[in-house]
């Protein structure tokens, strides 16, 4: 496993080497000692799989309130996507700051989404699949969000007129 520091604080993209031969591929997605020595969280205490049947589906931006905060390990099993990651923590000067992430099935990345951070996601592809190991126990008042076309943000989603939710559409906007 290689871990690549990105842009926000804490975030991590993680490349799992796949031992291929003639019959196919093992990949190690996950290893306690190795996120441990890049002092990473260890304990995922959740997991859960979003499955998108449209290309353009836009889901987020979502994240808990403390005292529930969590970190995210998110992962595309199946087909493209593109991941979002807003820092809401304040450490640049008050403003949040974003990245963008490309996450395909065929590369085998992961994203690490640290606490105190906004997490959301555009379908590159029909029929994406993403995995997410959580540090936290989902605690349903504390969920929240804030608005993917937020102009604050400034965030350039790669397709036009997505497929927002209802809920998604009305979070608030971060001013």
């Amino acid at each position: 496993m290689r871990f690549e520091a990105l842009s926000v604080s804490g975030a991590y993209l993680v490349h799992s080497d796949p031992q291929e031969d003639e019959r196919g591929a093992f990949t190690r997605i996950f290893c306690r000692h190795e996120f441990a020595a890049h002092g990473l969280p260890t304990d995922f205490v959740q997991q859960s799989i979003s499955t998108n049947r449209l290309r353009g589906t836009l889901r987020g931006l979502h994240y808990q309130k403390a005292p529930h905060q969590e970190t995210k390990l998110v992962r595309c099993l199946q087909g493209a996507v593109w991941d979002v990651i807003v820092d809401l923590r304040g450490e640049r000067e008050g403003k949040p700051t974003w990245l963008g992430v490309s996450l395909k099935a065929e590369e085998g990345t992961a994203v690490l989404v640290p606490r105190g951070c906004a997490h959301g996601f555009q379908t590159l592809t029909d029929d994406a699949e993403l995995l997410y190991m959580i540090d936290a126990f989902h605690e349903p008042a504390s969920a929240t969000g804030v608005r993917w076309d937020d102009p604050a943000l400034g965030i350039t989603w790669p397709i036009a007129d997505p497929i927002v939710s209802p809920r998604d559409r009305a979070w608030p906007l971060i001013a």
